[in-house]
């Protein structure tokens, strides 16, 4: 094993853009359908 074990930090800052149905909004939590998935977002994590 080495002494001096050297670590890589990768940092991502980048943008997605997915479009999708929007199939349910419930209290602060939104369901949107991409494909055949439906995923879950907090309302709170979505910009304008």
């Amino acid at each position: 094993m080495a002494a001096n074990a050297e670590t890589n930090k990768i940092s991502v800052d980048s943008t997605v853009s997915l479009k999708g149905i929007v199939k349910a909004i419930f209290n602060d939590t939104i369901h949107i359908q991409i494909g055949g998935k439906i995923i879950t977002l907090p309302a709170s994590q979505i910009t304008p």
